[in-house]
């Protein structure tokens, strides 16, 4: 517990930008017009994707004894990848209502 406490008082400033960009990004989100989520959307898939890359790599470098770097290289291949699926159908979706629909007759 004294470990934590003195990676948390000695890391400080960090914790606050992290906290700061937390916000910022709320902030920054929310105010995204509708016109460009489909956009962010496919710069979100290929974040994520980059993500899966590098957590592969990662996962192949660890020491199979350590059981946390393995599970949470596992977790973040495993939500990168449910980000990216989920990113393809939401945008492919989005992409399907500006297609033309057959006139009915």
């Amino acid at each position: 517990m004294e470990a934590i406490i003195e990676y948390i008082s000695s890391n400080q400033q960090e914790f606050y930008v992290f906290i700061l960009a937390i916000f910022v990004g709320i902030e920054v989100i929310s105010k995204v017009p509708t016109v460009l989520h489909t956009p962010l959307m496919s710069g979100s898939n290929a974040l994520s994707g980059v993500v899966i890359v590098g957590s592969i790599i990662v996962l192949g470098k660890t020491d199979p004894a350590n059981y946390l770097a393995l599970s949470l290289g596992f977790l973040a291949v495993l939500l990168a990848t449910l980000n990216v699926v989920g990113g393809f159908a939401v945008t492919n979706r989005m992409l399907e209502m500006f297609k033309k629909k057959p006139g009915k007759k």
